[in-house]
């Protein structure tokens, strides 16, 4: 296991800094979402040159930390055809600049079918399955021409919600190059948390094999609703999720989610904890 944390989850300090920080407190890999972890300078599409990408792939190497995810996330089911080209050429963006940068996944949720990409009952029609799986078809053949693996994370909230969603979407596209991450959290919402560890079992069940990379957080309940917190934080046993990464994918890349500078490292002890516990 490749235990990293989410560069954005550090303090707020140019990469320069903040990764010298992150090899201090034993992380291995990162989480990038360009436009929330660099400030200093211009991350728009234009600006995502083969020079760019060498440069971080240096600074990330010089202080041992690979760079697990590219994150872009973005709507793919977005109604609007401006809006929808906008995206599509965003996300091929981030696959050249991936081919460059040499990270794990270029990483991305599932959308909703609504400008807005916010959850409607919509989200989990038929119809805005098939809206997804259309547009993401091109997104996936540019990966496979770039030699970029593209992973989809299943949020219960969007269009793929569920273990099963995710199959059927691996199915149709039929590509090596579209995999999954596998955040247990997310596929969790207030009517189906308490039946959590049957949903984990399908998931590893169903999408195993195609699991790139994990995301770990926790989550407590308030006010009827779920709401994410640092690993050690909530409810969430992670034994499962753990015999399942040292038996099937002992060196992939999990992340932490939902942290602080704060509890960052109490959080990553406690995940390699139940590592080593298994």
């Amino acid at each position: 296991m490749q235990l990293g944390i989410r560069v954005h989850d550090g303090e707020k300090l140019p990469l320069e800094e903040l990764l010298p920080i992150l090899k201090s407190r034993g992380f291995k890999c990162g989480h990038i979402a360009l436009s929330k972890s660099i400030k200093e300078y211009s991350v728009s599409p234009s600006a995502l040159t083969p020079g760019l990408a060498m440069y971080l792939r240096r600074l990330f190497s010089d202080n041992s930390l690979d760079i697990a995810v590219l994150g872009c996330y973005l709507n793919l089911a977005n109604p609007d055809e401006n809006e929808l080209s906008a995206i599509t050429e965003k996300y091929k963006a981030h696959i050249r600049f991936a081919s460059h940068l040499g990270c794990g996944v270029v990483g991305t949720e599932t959308g909703a079918p609504n400008r807005e990409y916010k959850y409607e009952p919509a989200c989990h029609s038929d119809e805005a399955l098939e809206i997804f799986i259309n547009n993401l078809r091109p997104v996936v053949k540019y990966a496979e021409q770039m030699g970029v693996v593209f992973a989809i994370e299943p949020v219960w909230k969007h269009i793929v919600y569920s273990p099963e969603r995710a199959r059927i979407v691996l199915d149709e596209i039929n590509s090596p190059n579209l995999q999954i991450i596998f955040d247990p959290v997310n596929l969790l919402c207030y009517d189906n948390y308490n039946e959590r560890e049957d949903i984990f079992e399908r998931a590893i069940k169903l999408l195993g094999k195609d699991i790139a990379v994990v995301h770990i957080k926790d989550f407590i309940v308030k006010d009827n609703e779920l709401v994410s917190v640092e690993a050690g934080g909530g409810e969430m046993d992670y034994r499962r999720i753990m015999e399942f990464v040292k038996k099937e994918k002992p060196f992939i890349h999990v992340t932490l989610e939902n942290t602080s500078p704060e509890n960052a490292e109490a959080s990553r002890k406690l995940i390699q904890s139940a590592w080593d516990s298994v």
